[in-house]
Formats: C-alpha cells, structure tokens, sequence
C-alpha cells in the first residue's frame, strides 16, 4: 500500500509540475515590431524596445537569408517606403507569415543598403540557458529531491525492518532461537510473524525428534543387555562375532545422543581461548600416539560451550587422522572471526559431494568397514556445534591432501 501510495503521489506531482510549466506558458516572443521603428533603426536612429533583444551590423556583401526564413513583399514594399529608397535597397525576410504589411512578429532579418555595404538588423540569437530553462528545471529538481525524499524514507520504512528480520533469521537455531522482531509496514509484519510460526515449528520438531531419539535409546538399553547375556553363551567365534555388532549398536546409538544433544548446544556460554583449547587436544592425541600437531597463532577468544566447542575439534581431528594420515592445525584472526584450519595427508574431499558429508549418516567411507569406522555422524555434529556458535564449516582442499576450515566469531 505505501509503494502505491508513492506512485499515484509521484504521478500527481509530475502532472502538477507539467501543468504549473505550461500555464506558464513558452518563452515570450516579444511584441510586433512596427516598420516604422525598424526604419529608424535602419537609418541609425536606436534600436527599438521590443522585448526581444536585436542586434545591428554592417557588412560589405548583400545579406543572404536564413534558410528558415522567407521573403514578405508585402512588408519589405512598406519597409522601402518608410525609408524612402527603393524595394531593390532593402531586404526582409521573416520567420513566419505576417498578419499586417506593417509589422514584422517572430524572428527576422532586415537590411539596408548604406555606402559601405549594408546595413543589417536581426533577433540576436538566444543564450543557451534561458530564464524559460531555469524555470523549468528548477520546477523540476524540486519535484526530483521531494519525490527522492519520500522514495529514500519511504525505502528506510520498508527495508529497515527487512534487515532487522534478516539478522533474526541468520542468527536462530534448532537449539538457540531467537525473538523475531515485528513491525514495519503491514506486509513485512506479517512476513515476520510467519518466519516466528516457522521457526517455533521448527524447534517444536526437533525436540520432538530429540525426544524421539532418546526414547528410543533408553527403550533399546534393556534389550540389547538381554541380547548381551545371551551371547555370552555362544560357541567363541560366534560370541566374538556378535559382541562386536553389540558393541558397533550401542556406539551407534551413543552417537545419535550425542548428535541430539549438539544441536542444543548453547545453554552454557563462556569465554573460551581457542589457541589453548586447540593445543591442549593436540597434546592430548600426540601423547596417544597420533600424528597431530598444532602451529602456534594469535590469541583468540570465542564465547561458547568449552565441551561441545571441544568434541567438534576432537571429531574433526579424529577424522584427519582416521583418513588423512595425521593432522596439522593453525589459526588466523580476520576482523570479526577466527578461522581455523585442520590439514590433513589424505585423498581430499570430492567438491561436488563435500558439502552432503555434513548430512546425517552419510559417511565419508561407504563401505561401512569398522577399520574406519563411524556412524555417519561425526561431521553432522560438527555442522551443528559451528552453527549453533554462530560460525561454519566447511570442507576444501590443499596441495597435499584435505583441509577444514571451521569459522567462529571472535567474543
């Protein structure tokens, strides 16, 4: 409604700025000249007060006429007799038919022969920028800037709670919503109060599902415990067999907790020195073992959960040193973030299927061996962490292998 509000306001002033230029009419082309005064000017007497402005010259050669204008007998006979020579002395022509052989309206020319040459009287050609030409752009650059003023207030009025909804809606997650703001014309208000719909939806699904996941686990513990007395009785290769799918089971079901549990990270939120953090893992894996190592960077301070901010860097590292033969880690600081990145020595990560790796239960790995084993989940819950600290993840390449490179924003 205000954009078509806008728009009939811009058409009504641009018809009243037309009309209001209009009425006032086209530049004034002055008052008939008499042939008399025009005489007197021919004989050197002044020029005549005409409202147009005249010029006066004397050349040696016969005037030529403008190719816009032609000869008035009629005119140039009475022009002769008021100068008392004759018709073959004197020259006229005029712009535009005459009314009376007395006067001459509109542009012309008109000369007399003298000792010298002649004698030539014409309109001075206008200046480029009249008093007509400020009239009318001036009406106009004030029709431009109030109509301008409305359209910016207009667009501040509409765009501002655009942006505002557009923060909201970056900022929320699964586990951290965030209030909607509302506001603004009507349209965007109600755009505002469909993405809260939305949103509560959302997070009402996903505590559903959560709920579901751990119900399910809590179900599936008493029997899996049955099944785990029952194996004990089997011959050994097969009790070996079976409690290795009992153990690969209850890893599965530990990781979908665990990946429930992420997607709500954010209750718990302190200040947190990634550098610290991310050497401390390295030592701990190296001591194991592993072939991990951290490059010192600059110090940098994120404000999050410590333990779900530490099962994601442990997860990506562990998948590093599952596929890629070790890690190498280091940071930078940008304006407003911390960017860190984990390399590895393995095959790299297809571009085209990177970003489904974040998916849950889609591995890496498809064969589902258990030397490199997984669920499927250890990237999902590394997308969740990154998001729900407002940062990202992302998986690329390096000349000698992979790389991830995970965003968090500074505290």
């Amino acid at each position: 409604m205000p954009i078509f509000l806008l728009v009939i306001l811009s058409v009504t002033l641009a018809a009243l700025v037309m009309f209001a230029v209009t009425f006032r009419g086209p530049p004034p082309q002055g008052d008939p000249l008499r042939l008399a005064q025009l005489a007197i000017a021919l004989d050197g007497g002044a020029l005549p007060q005409s409202g147009r402005k005249l010029e006066r010259v004397e050349q040696d050669g016969e005037p030529t006429p403008p190719p816009s204008d032609h000869e008035i007998p009629a005119s140039r006979a009475a022009l002769a007799q008021a100068l008392r020579l004759p018709e073959s002395q004197v020259r006229l022509w005029a712009m535009q038919p005459q009314r009376l052989p007395d006067e001459v309206r509109g542009p012309f020319v008109a000369a007399r022969r003298i000792a010298t040459g002649w004698r030539v009287i014409r309109i001075a050609p206008p200046p480029f920028f009249t008093h007509w030409h400020r009239i009318s752009l001036t009406a106009m650059a004030i029709a431009l800037l109030l109509l301008g003023g409305l359209g910016w207030a207009l667009a501040q009025a509409i765009s501002r709670p655009i942006r505002r909804l557009g923060v909201a809606a970056a900022q929320s997650r699964l586990g951290r919503p965030v209030a909607i703001p509302r506001g603004g014309p009507r349209e965007v208000d109600q755009l505002a109060a469909s993405i809260a719909t939305m949103q509560d939806r959302m997070v009402r699904t996903a505590e559903g599902r959560n709920a579901m996941f751990v119900a399910i686990t809590h179900d599936l513990g008493t029997p899996l415990s049955r099944v785990a007395f029952w194996i004990e009785q089997l011959p050994e290769p097969a009790r070996t067999r079976a409690a290795a799918d009992l153990d690969e089971m209850r890893t599965m079901l530990q990781s979908v907790l665990r990946f429930s549990r992420d997607e709500r990270t954010g209750e718990t939120r302190v200040r947190v020195e990634i550098g610290s953090l991310i050497e401390s893992l390295a030592e701990d894996m190296a001591s194991a073992g592993q072939d991990v190592t951290a490059t010192p960077g600059p110090r940098a301070v994120v404000r999050g959960d410590p333990a779900a901010l530490r099962r994601m860097f442990a997860n990506l590292i562990e998948n590093a040193v599952r596929y890629g033969e070790g890690a190498a880690m280091r940071w930078t600081l940008t304006e407003n973030e911390v960017e860190l990145w984990i390399d590895d020595s393995g095959p790299g990560f297809d571009p085209e299927t990177a970003d489904a790796l974040f998916t849950a239960f889609v591995r890496g790995d498809p064969s589902r061996n258990r030397a490199t084993g997984g669920t499927g989940l250890g990237l999902a819950i590394v997308r969740a962490i990154a998001d729900a600290h407002g940062g990202g993840v992302e998986l690329t390449n390096h000349a000698r292998g992979g790389r991830v490179i995970v965003r968090l924003p500074l505290a």
